[in-house]
C-alpha cells in the first residue's frame, strides 16, 4: 500500500468567505459564452470585491490565493503573472448579480490583467438569473 501524499489526504472543503459569496450552482463556461447577451461598459471598482477572496488556489491548495497578491506584488508571484497576462482582453467578462454584488461566471484572470494594466472600465455581459437553467451543467 503506498503512502497518500500530504495533499492527497487532506479533505478539500471551501473555505466560508466561498461559500458565503459563491453560486450555488454549477455551470458550464461553454453554455455562458454562447448567450446572446448585450456588451456594455462597468467601471472596474465594482468588481474589485474579488481581488480579495481566495478564489485561486495554490498547488498544493484549496481556494488558498487571493489575487490581490499577484497586484501588489507581480514579481513574487511570476508564473501566476504570465497566466494573467497571458489572458485575452478582447472578450467580455461575463457576470451575474448574485448576494447582493456582481459575481464573476468567467476568467478572473482577465479582472486582474485589466487592474494591473490600469483600466478603469472593462467590458462587461450582464448574465441575467433566469439563464441559470440555460447554463447549468
Amino acid at each position: 500500500m503506498r503512502l497518500l501524499a500530504k495533499a492527497e489526504m487532506k479533505k478539500k472543503i471551501k473555505p466560508k468567505i466561498i461559500e458565503e459569496v459563491g453560486f450555488d450552482f454549477h455551470w458550464a463556461e461553454e453554455k455562458v459564452w454562447k448567450l446572446n447577451v448585450p456588451v456594455e461598459g462597468m467601471d472596474i471598482g465594482k468588481l474589485a470585491w474579488h481581488f480579495d477572496i481566495p478564489f485561486w488556489w495554490t498547488e498544493n491548495g484549496y481556494y488558498d490565493f487571493k489575487p490581490i497578491w499577484v497586484i501588489n506584488e507581480p514579481d513574487k508571484y511570476p508564473e501566476r503573472v504570465k497566466r494573467v497576462m497571458s489572458s485575452n482582453l478582447k472578450y467580455p467578462l461575463d457576470i451575474m448579480y448574485w448576494k447582493d454584488r456582481w459575481l464573476l461566471l468567467d476568467v478572473l484572470h482577465r479582472l486582474v490583467k485589466a487592474k494591473m494594466l490600469g483600466f478603469k472600465k472593462v467590458k462587461v455581459r450582464k448574465i441575467p438569473r433566469k439563464f441559470i437553467p440555460l447554463i447549468e451543467k
